[in-house]
């Protein structure tokens, strides 16, 4: 999330630099509003141009979009093998048979799902799962990884000792 007014740089010239080396997924949230600023937002490289005030499950929903468009997803359902997640509706099937998931064990497996294939640490679960100033306990995400295993499959979730886990990619 980008805003336009920001000290010393505005957010168009941080858009323009940050698209000079990298096409990572950046959403204007921001209160210029005028047409000529959001075709501008868009023009530098925005994947999308948000004006404040914005409801907060809009933003969420926006976010998710372009998470998926980054990762190559089209629709709002992610399949790998027998494994189903609706991200609209947060719904998860696994060998045909509906899975009733706690929110953060469904944040836990859409972040393990949306990099199927790759390694993704602790910390970078932690920091998808939690808020800045929640306080944590530190075998948490350990706690969720049991307790999908237990309603999915004890081997669907790989442990990668010493780094993190991963959901192996099926083609």
């Amino acid at each position: 999330l980008l805003d336009v007014m920001m000290p010393d740089l505005n957010g168009f010239e941080v858009l323009e630099m940050i698209r000079e080396i990298s096409n990572v997924p950046v959403i204007m949230l921001t209160a210029k509003s005028e047409e000529d600023d959001r075709v501008r937002g868009l023009d530098l490289g925005a994947d999308d141009y948000v004006v404040k005030p914005v409801a907060l499950k809009e933003l969420a929903a926006r976010l998710r979009a372009v998470a998926r468009r980054a990762q190559g997803i089209g629709s709002g359902s992610i399949v790998v093998g027998s494994l189903s997640l609706d991200l609209a509706s947060r719904a998860v099937t696994f060998e045909g048979n509906p899975v009733d998931l706690q929110p953060r064990e469904f944040a836990l497996l859409q972040e393990l799902v949306l990099r199927a294939g790759r390694v993704v640490t602790r910390t970078q679960l932690e920091t998808q799962l939690y808020e800045w100033d929640c306080s944590l306990d530190s075998n948490a995400i350990e706690v969720h990884v049991h307790h999908l295993r237990r309603k999915l499959a004890p081997k669907l979730i790989r442990t990668v000792r010493g780094v993190g886990y991963m959901i192996p990619r099926e083609d």
